[in-house]
């Protein structure tokens, strides 16, 4: 009988490597270091290439063990270690762990999500070093009096002498000017060689410069900046809670500026790429030194060194979108979250997490203070503030002599509307036009019409893949379904009984911008939706356009209500809100709130006073009337209390089970499947809700379903989910079926 191993046979120099790999897989695996290379050589957060089934992966280094759990005889090896040093520090480690355990994710997805797309393959890294010349041995041994007729070369051959490690050729030139001969003859002679000079990043230098000076703060700001300031150096979480116009992002760039004077980095997530052209401007004008931005925008290359430029610490400032918040950063000392309140920060598929929330987690892990802004904070957000977790720190005037804006209610029930605007607001339309300001208009629906129906037979136009109906985009003569991207050309007749009689119901952006251009033939109309903004700059040039007064009109979807600076706009119409008043999510009255208040907070932000006109056939509506009655403060400690009495965040913890399958039925067969577990699992107060179809149950041709667990404790809630979900991956699925867990969901759909 053949004796089982003993482990000491298998002792590697290099130890047993625990190792991540690119994979919806929730545990890791043990492989052997690559022959030749030591313990010291390796080290967490490297990239390698392991044998994976019967082909490789791309794998991440975890940590190095002297023992496996597994049976060393049939541990494999690393076939290769693909990066000269790691990718991801141990902090990065530490906070991309920390997620993947808490939101029950792939740990291998969760950690290369951090990395730039062409990382996540076994391609090298970009090449950071830069060209140069260093002395040969026979170079330094070289008497330099034998050059004293050639002045360039000696000249030349002695800079390098004094940098036995190289120069770059950049340096050289900038230094002895033109100097191809001299380089040419010296490498004929063997003297010099070629050779690649690393980046050098010396953060004593980088703390020498200061911010360029701005606008004196008001006593409110003041205020909260002197207390981040004091908190440098350690974690602390704020919220700053300013109306619309007030300067939070003045509050950003002063601290910013005190962090880099440090020595330090400061990372700024907001919630829209749109935000990012207008921010980075203002950030350029007043910040020393390098800045990156990271956003899915950009391309693939320039998204690649900026990540690069961020972990090699030469990047003082990074800016970007909810993914910016996994960039390397060695000397963090800030961390700005800011329309913290929105969900766009929130992942909506793979790896679902909250960039609001990971940006507390990560300034405590990395001892630095966070700053939560908004001018409508979360409903959780405020909860902390309230309870003490987060200090609270409030702007409550606008910057300068700016005014708050006049809000009012139009009823227009009864009354005869043309493209959509009552008689009142047209009025108020004209006489600002006349005045020579601006106007916002936010209607958010795109495309030219909701719905198209033959008005002979009854027939609409319907998503055959979804649960929804088809919108029209004339300008492409094309009915689209917003759900899935399935779209078909215009019909000229309907498909049913074949009349011409097709009526287009409803109203979008496309059909408002052209029944504006006749009521208002003399102004400049431009339209900002999904549709009209594709082409890349085209945000940032409309913006600049209404900056200059170029624009007079300007209409579109919630891409305008979030942080944007229109100084001359000095009426805001907020066309057909009366939909979102009656959604049956529990969240449905805080987004709605938060968007009037948002989209309202872009008038009269300078000088001029601004007036808000708020069009609906529900004036009586409680929102509404909080909202005018109390602001969005008032609003939220009422809708904080019907939460407590619902028992529903920020009172109660959430997660969803979602599941999706090609068969009706089949979702929920699952999920009644995985009911079953969960109840078995016999924790106490935990609540299973469901399961039930999802809201639109039928989306790109699969059925769905979800699942909804809810608990008051959180650790409790935790403790559940590690051992459901590991019940629920032993679940037989039938083909094609899928499911995910969201934990913390913020949409319901």
């Amino acid at each position: 009988m053949s004796r089982q191993p003993d482990q000491a046979e298998f002792e590697e120099p290099g130890g047993i490597l625990r190792v991540a790999v690119d994979a919806p897989l929730a545990e890791t695996f043990d492989y052997l270091a690559p022959s030749g290379l030591s313990r010291e050589s390796l080290r967490p957060g490297l990239r390698l290439l392991v044998p994976f089934g019967r082909g490789r992966r791309v794998g991440i280094l975890i940590e190095i063990r002297d023992q496996s759990d597994q049976d060393p005889a049939r541990l494999k090896r690393v076939e290769a270690v693909l990066d000269p040093r790691p990718l991801l520090t141990p902090a990065d480690l530490d906070l991309l762990l920390w997620a993947a355990a808490y939101y029950h994710q792939p740990i291998g997805e969760v950690l290369f999500s951090a990395l730039p797309a062409r990382l996540r393959s076994p391609e090298p890294l970009l090449d950071e070093q830069r060209p140069g010349l260093q002395a040969t041995p026979e170079g330094l041994a070289l008497d330099l009096e034998q050059l004293k007729r050639a002045h360039k070369q000696r000249d030349l051959l002695t800079l390098l002498r004094e940098a036995p490690e190289g120069l770059a050729l950049t340096e050289l030139a900038a230094r002895l000017g033109d100097c191809r001969g001299p380089i040419r003859a010296l490498r004929d002679g063997g003297l010099i060689g070629d050779c690649r000079i690393a980046p050098l990043v010396d953060p004593a230098a980088m703390a020498a410069t200061s911010a360029s000076p701005g606008p004196d703060p008001n006593p409110e700001q003041r205020q909260a900046i002197e207390s981040v300031s004091a908190a440098l150096g350690g974690f602390r979480a704020f919220l700053l809670d300013g109306v619309t116009g007030s300067g939070k992002t003045e509050v950003y760039i002063q601290l910013i500026a005190t962090v880099i004077a440090r020595g330090g980095q400061a990372l700024v997530v907001v919630p829209e790429i749109g935000l990012t052209p207008q921010l980075r401007e203002r950030f350029r004008q007043r910040l020393p030194g390098p800045m990156a931005v990271l956003h899915s925008a950009l391309g693939a290359g320039e998204r690649e060194r900026n990540w690069h430029s961020a972990a090699r610490g030469e990047a003082r400032l990074v800016l970007g979108t909810r993914s910016a918040m996994f960039a390397p950063l060695p000397r963090l000392g800030l961390v700005v979250v800011d329309e913290e309140h929105d969900p766009s920060l929130k992942q909506q598929e793979g790896f679902r997490y909250s960039a609001r929330d990971l940006a507390v987690r990560r300034a405590q892990l990395a001892g630095c203070p966070v700053v939560l802004g908004s001018a409508t904070p979360s409903l959780e957000t405020l909860n902390n503030a309230r309870t003490g977790r987060y200090t609270w720190l409030r702007l409550t005037r606008r910057a300068g002599r700016a005014e708050p804006p006049l809000i009012a209610l139009l009823d227009i029930r009864d009354q005869p509307l043309q493209a959509g605007l009552s008689p009142v607001l047209r009025e108020h339309m004209r006489a600002e036009i006349a005045a020579g300001n601006q106007i916002l208009l936010f209607l958010n629906r795109r495309g030219y019409a909701p719905l198209l129906t033959c008005h002979a037979c009854g027939w609409v136009g319907d998503c055959p893949h979804c649960d929804a109906r088809l919108t029209l985009h004339l300008g492409q003569r094309r009915l689209w379904c917003h759900h899935c991207g399935w779209s078909r050309a215009l019909p000229t007749r309907c498909p049913e009984c074949q009349s011409h009689d097709l009526r287009m119901l409803g109203r979008g952006t496309e059909r408002l911008e052209e029944d504006l251009k006749p009521l208002f033939p003399s102004a400049s109309i431009a339209r900002v939706d999904r549709d009209s903004t594709r082409r890349k700059g085209e945000l940032a040039r409309l913006f600049e356009a209404v900056r200059q007064g170029e624009i007079q009109i300007l209409l579109g979807t919630q891409m305008l209500a979030k942080g944007h600076d229109f100084p001359g706009v000095t009426l805001v119409g907020i066309l057909e809100l009366d939909q979102s008043l009656h959604a049956s999510d529990f969240r449905a009255a805080e987004r709605t709130a938060q968007l009037i208040v948002q989209v309202a907070g872009r008038a009269g932000r300078a000088e001029r006073p601004g007036r808000v006109v708020l069009q609906t056939r529900h004036p009586e509506h409680p929102l509404l009337q909080s909202l005018l009655r109390d602001g969005y403060a008032g609003f939220a400690t009422a809708a904080l209390a019907e939460r407590e009495e619902a028992e529903l965040p920020p009172y109660a913890y959430l997660a969803l089970v979602r599941a999706e399958a090609p068969g009706e039925g089949d979702a929920l067969a699952f999920l009644r499947e995985a009911l079953g577990l969960g109840e078995s699992i016999g924790e106490p107060r935990i609540q299973l809700l469901g399961p039930v179809p999802a809201p639109m149950e039928r989306r790109a041709g699969r059925y769905r379903a979800q699942l909804l667990v809810q608990c008051a404790e959180r650790p409790r809630l935790q403790r559940f989910l590690s051992r459901w979900t590991l019940a629920i991956r032993g679940l037989p699925r039938r083909g094609g079926l899928r499911w995910s867990l969201d934990v913390d969901p913020q949409d319901m759909l």
